[in-house]
């Protein structure tokens, strides 16, 4: 069967009780990069992220500022806003659960799972975390706190349930016969054991604060706030209303990447929810691990809570994002240091890439005439270069489709690192003397495998390759994935091409310093 043209891709909408930091940035920069790299390989493309601004924890932050819920919603919502601007995140909707739209969703949902008999009316008496917004079991505090580390205090009140109890097979056999529906395999084995350790049947109305979405029927319970944040994924796309539109056409969701911390909610509460409710579950959740700075824990008492801008202020856009993308295997815990950081910027940015682009431009600028040159006959190591560059796409599609971009710009850097050891073989330099025409051909090739690697880094440093491209004059109908392989005619001989300039500039602060160092202590 062929692939689907549609795609999907969420981010969890950020809770608004802060300002955003690295991980938010993370999370949304890695559906930024995967959404881009399907738009270029020809998908429709949907990207959706957006803010959640229900529940206790948001009206108790609300009441110390000692504004109104919807006020301070509002401000740290548009913060959310900014933050996709600032990372150059190219989203195609931002959804706010104070919408219209979302609490017409939640209700209809509401009266889909009372309609399949799985809410009924009871009583709640357990352990709430208002911090995490979630209900633990006793066998799950560690030292009188959530699992977390957040405070508990013990609820009781009258609730609606949700059946989960009666899903616990139901979900064991979805998820044997989805075993990539978890991402990646640790994150699987943790939701299985999760799982058949037994469900217990969840909670999903509150009494003591009235910040959320009523529930249909009885307006003196508010819906519990996961319920109604999880909604989100398809309130965006219109549904109920719109079941002809945007939700028949990106439902399901190809991936919903999240923390790793909110991995149950997503894996276990979403697919039962939607299967109560009669409806597709989406293909993919992936869950990526927590950053660290300098090795310590984010917080405002270190001073190292530092908030993206201020990453992208100092290192640059496309470096940050370079840098979050390739350094930790994605699923995995990462740290923010400078050192680390600068190493990217200057090694793999500035001498490997940039360096390759410059010196190679400014030969053509030099020597041809500021023109394409004409290749002549080729050589196997030119072929084998070339192979190298067309063959790129092939071997990033799987990877992106696991969700894998260290492992696509490690690949990637593979042929920077060929193109390079090429030029340095070749030494065109010298053949200027002694060959011009070898000399030509050499220019070509690896102008030529330049063009391809800024296509296929385009979803990770767009602006950067988007420069790149400016100055291979490659127009901007033809910088998509279809202009890769060997059945592409390429650079056009005689093309006059634009004086070049540096694409990637080094960062000379010392390796000493640390991030707080260079960026500011944060208050």
């Amino acid at each position: 069967m062929a692939e689907r043209s549609a795609f999907y891709v969420t981010t969890p909408i950020y809770y608004v009780n802060d300002s955003p930091h690295i991980g938010h940035a993370y999370t949304t920069l890695a559906c930024d990069a995967l959404a881009r790299f399907m738009r270029l390989d020809g998908r429709d493309v949907r990207f959706l992220t957006g803010t959640d601004e229900h529940g206790q924890k948001v009206q108790k932050a609300a009441e110390i500022k000692g504004v109104a819920p919807l006020i301070f919603t509002d401000e740290v919502s548009q913060r959310f806003r900014d933050l996709v601007v600032t990372m150059g995140n190219q989203v195609d909707d931002f959804i706010r659960t104070t919408e219209a739209r979302h609490k017409a969703a939640c209700v209809a949902l509401w009266e889909k799972l009372v309609a399949s008999g799985d809410i009924y009316l009871g009583k709640y008496a357990g352990w709430y975390a208002v911090r995490d917004e979630a209900f633990y079991a006793e066998s799950e505090l560690v030292d009188g706190k959530a699992p977390t580390g957040a405070p508990v205090e013990w609820v009781e009140e009258e609730s609606y349930f949700f059946r989960l109890s009666a899903w616990g097979d139901r979900l064991l056999d979805f998820y044997a016969a989805h075993p990539d529906f978890v991402m990646p395999q640790s994150r699987y084995n943790e939701v299985l054991s999760f799982v058949k350790g037994g469900l217990q049947d969840l909670s999903v109305s509150r009494t003591t604060f009235d910040w959320g979405v009523p529930v249909p029927g009885d307006p003196k319970h508010v819906m519990y706030v996961w319920l109604d944040a999880l909604t989100n994924y398809i309130s965006a796309l219109g549904w109920p209303d719109d079941k002809e539109g945007l939700y028949a056409r990106y439902w399901p969701a190809d991936f919903h990447v999240v923390g790793k911390d909110i991995l149950r909610f997503h894996a276990v509460y979403w697919p039962a929810f939607l299967m109560s409710a009669g409806l597709p579950v989406p293909r993919h959740i992936f869950a990526h691990g927590w950053w660290t700075v300098e090795g310590q824990k984010m917080s405002k008492s270190l001073g190292n809570a530092i908030p993206p801008s201020a990453l992208v202020d100092t290192y640059g856009l496309d470096q940050t994002r370079y840098f979050l993308l390739r350094e930790v295997p994605f699923g995995n815990d990462g740290d923010f240091s400078h050192a680390s950081m600068a190493r990217r910027m200057n090694h793999d940015l500035a001498n490997d890439f940039g360096n390759l682009a410059q010196r190679t431009l400014s030969m053509i600028q030099k020597n041809c005439g500021g023109a394409v040159p004409e290749p002549g006959p080729l050589t196997p190591e030119d072929e084998a270069l070339l192979g190298a560059a067309r063959d790129l796409l092939g071997r990033l599609r799987p990877l992106m489709a696991k969700l894998q971009p260290h492992r696509a710009l490690e690949v990637i850097w593979e042929v920077v690192g060929a193109a390079n050891r090429y030029v340095d073989a070749q030494a065109p330099w010298a053949l200027r003397k002694t060959d011009p025409a070898r000399m030509r051909t050499v220019l070509w090739v690896v102008a030529e495998t330049i063009r391809h690697l800024a296509i296929v880094t385009a979803p990770f440093v767009p602006g950067s390759a988007g420069a790149m491209l400016d100055q291979l004059a490659i127009p901007l109908h033809q910088r998509a994935f279809d202009q890769i392989g060997p059945e592409i005619a390429g650079l056009v001989p005689g093309t006059m091409l634009p004086a070049p300039v540096p694409i990637f500039k080094k960062f000379d602060v010392p390796a000493e310093a640390s991030v707080v160092d260079v960026v500011g202590p944060q208050t």
